[in-house]
């Protein structure tokens, strides 16, 4: 409909010999102002000389000449020009939601493959909130981008090479290993443990700081038997633990790569082209963005000690990519600290190969906050992506104890209710923004948040069955007077799905799907939907279907579960 219009408004300024390369058509935010507007006559009155009223009136008379069926009404009040879709229009397309399974989906990306990388968490250290919040946009991008005809192939990069494992590895051989008693949680936060504590040494004893360099050294040539047999023991433990996140999360992923196997193919890459694109400095081989962007910076990419650096490693995860899967587009999602960082690899990469680089895209999100402030690992002063996920399940847990149902129902619902709230914490806002986690808020049944989400989708689903108990069926024979805000909402689904496709923004579906189910829940308080005596139960009951469908679209999109019933 939204193209339909825009093309009908076209013809119209064709008409009137204004010529036009795109139209503005937004919802307005209150329902008088018709289903559609569009600003059209106040962006062209300027340049053809004329009163953005009048130009208004004029469009407006020119449209009501080819009105299309489906829209009631053309009217322009104050330069805007605001259409009003039809009843039929809306009947039609309850019945187009119920009818094609596919309903919501484009073709933005038909064709295109698509490698996501996100999550990324290091073995050796603890799964934090930006491992939590990378998780979240990741997987809700790849699901859209898969809903607009992407093939999307995950991926996830993780660091199991560098100081931080050194880092780790002496804490656990300075502080001991954990007892075999110990869970593969509890093994992996231990793990977490000793990492903080060997960062803390590594800043404050100048000793310590030379013996975790030397283990680096080690790490990298693998020279020591008892170092190695404690490595490859950590990253074990430290996988089996992310695993089981992951699983919580509803995220698989098709490829593990990692920092170790990266950093030879960087190595040789920098080493080939040292002399053309980097330079030898003070024993370290470094890359001088600033040549080439004045806003870049220079970074070391070999140090002094021959190791590889992150964004050597960077090099070789990005041509391995590339070569195992050759992506139209390959994204990466971090936090916003690395953007800069970022910038300078992918300068480096550009000087490589440039048809490679115009197939990136990095998209960086913001900090979660809590009360405390910012979180480190670093230092162990953090608050995990994990313990927060647990916390929020356990929170779900306590506020449906006393429900009238199974044990084992209580126990799903907590766990797909708690990790809804994270979720949907993180996606509801712009990828770009910091947000402040307010735990009460977002496990919340009522109000701004996932477990709302949910709950609004199974009180549809009860209602559902409860027609089929008393033998009512959907139909469209019957018709209640005027348009609910669910059935002005419903129709929109598709355009909200693609803008978030096209802007890599899921934080449209979420809003969108918030706003849908306000309007349910009011229509479902002030209205008798299931009622053998009432001949428009029939459409109701089909109308509630249909919100039932495009929400559970629209929470798979956000990575969301729909319990059955909360």
């Amino acid at each position: 409909m939204q193209e339909k219009i825009k093309n009908l408004i076209k013809e119209a300024l064709k008409k009137l010999e204004i010529e036009v390369q795109d139209v503005i058509l937004e919802h307005p935010a209150d329902v008088a102002m018709g289903d559609y507007s569009t600003n059209v006559a106040m962006v062209y009155a300027k340049k053809v000389g004329r009163n953005p009223k009048e130009l208004a009136e004029k469009i407006s008379d020119e449209l009501n000449k080819n009105k299309p069926q489906d829209v009631d009404k053309i009217q322009a009040k104050n330069g805007f020009i605001n259409f009003y879709l039809s009843k039929e229009f809306f009947v039609k397309s309850i019945e187009e939601i119920l009818e094609n399974k596919n309903f919501g989906k484009n073709s933005v990306f038909a064709g295109k493959k698509i490698m996501m990388e996100y999550t990324d968490p290091n073995p050796f250290k603890p799964f934090h909130i930006g491992h939590l919040m990378t998780n979240a946009i990741g997987e809700s991008l790849s699901r859209i981008m898969e809903f607009s005809g992407a093939k999307t192939i995950r991926a996830n990069y993780q660091g199991d090479i560098g100081p931080h494992v050194a880092k780790a590895i002496y804490g656990l051989l300075k502080f001991g290993m954990p007892g075999d008693d110990k869970s593969v949680p509890e093994k992996a936060s231990y793990i977490g443990e000793c990492y903080a504590k060997g960062s803390n040494l590594y800043d404050t004893d100048e000793k310590a700081k030379e013996e975790i360099d030397e283990l680096n050294k080690k790490l990298y040539d693998k020279s020591d038997e008892k170092i190695n047999e404690i490595y490859e023991w950590g990253k074990k433990i430290t996988l089996e633990a992310f695993d089981e996140i992951y699983k919580m999360l509803g995220t698989s992923f098709n490829y593990y790569f990692f920092e170790s196997i990266m950093a030879p193919v960087g190595q040789k890459l920098v080493k080939e082209y040292t002399g053309k694109i980097f330079e030898e400095s003070e024993g370290a081989i470094v890359f001088h963005a600033e040549k080439y962007d004045p806003k870049l910076h220079t970074r070391v990419f070999i140090n002094s000690q021959g190791l590889p650096t992150y964004e050597t490693k960077e090099l070789g995860l990005t041509e391995t990519k590339f070569e195992k899967e050759n992506p139209d587009l390959s994204i990466v999602i971090t936090g916003k600290e690395q953007l800069e960082y970022m910038k300078v690899v992918k300068k480096a990469i550009e000087q490589i190969d440039y048809k490679m680089s115009i197939r990136m895209k990095h998209i960086t999100h913001g900090l979660m906050r809590l009360s405390s402030g910012k979180m480190s690992s670093r230092k162990g002063n953090v608050v995990t992506g994990e313990s927060l996920i647990r916390q929020s399940c356990a929170e779900i847990l306590e506020k449906i104890k006393d429900r009238d149902i199974s044990e084992e129902e209580k126990k799903e619902i907590s766990k797909d209710a708690g990790v809804a709230a994270l979720k949907y914490s993180i996606l509801k806002q712009n990828i770009g923004d910091d947000i402040v986690y307010d735990s009460d808020k977002s496990i919340s049944f009522e109000g701004d948040s996932g477990p709302y989400l949910q709950y609004s989708c199974a009180r549809a689903n009860s209602v559902v069955e409860k027609a089929k108990t008393e033998n009512i069926l959907m139909n469209f024979e019957n018709l209640p007077e005027g348009v609910s805000s669910v059935e002005r909402l419903l129709y929109r689904f598709p355009e909200v799905v693609e803008r978030s496709a096209v802007e890599f923004e899921p934080h449209y579906i979420a809003n969108y799907l918030i706003e849908l189910s306000r309007a349910f829940n009011t229509y479902y308080g002030n209205t008798k939907i299931i009622d053998k005596e009432d001949t428009t139960s029939p459409y109701k009951l089909a109308l509630t279907y249909a919100f039932y469908s495009v929400v559970k679209s629209g929470l798979y999109l956000l990575g969301i579960k729909v319990p059955e019933k909360m």
